[in-house]
């Protein structure tokens, strides 16, 4: 009678620490859904502005044409419907030196920088920004909390049977990665 009890209690002990296994790992792949909706919200917050901001500017920056075009195609690239993450990444990678190549090009024009609207669109784009780059940085820990998860014994037995694969975490581009070569700003 007592093996049986024992029996029936480490079946139970074991079914308990099975689904606890896979409920973390549930848990982590939310928290990693979770922090990449956080990561699009702040992108399409990035992407509303940059219409404002090119309207505002145009009359302007009659020189700068392209670089306000630039903008807006990679914008309307980065919200089509069906990219990959990755090719969502990429995007958004050339977005944002698209961005730091506008801030440079907005030096020259003293009469924009002057600009009421302008400097309330600029400001907000600069907190959009920073946003921004605290939910990478959100993103980013989950993905390695996520991967180290499905990839650490035992819970990589059960992520296997769940089918989760690793996530890639957002990085920085080649180009982002070099150092600037301030003396070309001047």
């Amino acid at each position: 009678m007592e093996i049986i009890f024992l029996i029936i209690g480490l079946i139970v002990l074991a079914a308990i620490i099975i689904i606890s296994i896979k409920n973390r790992l549930i848990g982590l792949k939310n928290k990693v859904e979770y922090a990449n909706g956080a990561v699009d919200a702040m992108f399409k917050q990035r992407y509303n502005l940059i219409p404002n901001l090119v309207a505002t500017v145009k009359q302007y920056m009659q020189h700068e044409s392209t670089l306000l075009e630039r903008l807006v195609q990679l914008r309307s690239q980065a919200q089509s419907p069906g990219i990959t993450d990755s090719q969502k990444n990429e995007l958004n990678g050339q977005l944002d030196q698209a961005i730091k190549s506008f801030n440079i090009s907005v030096e020259n024009y003293p009469d924009l920088k002057a600009s009421e609207q302008f400097s309330r669109l600029q400001a907000s784009l600069n907190e959009c920004e920073g946003q921004l780059a605290a939910a990478r940085r959100t993103y980013n820990a989950t993905v390695m909390n996520y991967n180290n998860a499905i990839e650490m014994f035992p819970t990589s037995i059960f992520a296997s049977q769940m089918n989760y694969q690793r996530k890639e975490m957002i990085t920085a581009t080649q180009t982002e990665q070099q150092n600037p070569n301030v003396t070309n700003l001047f």
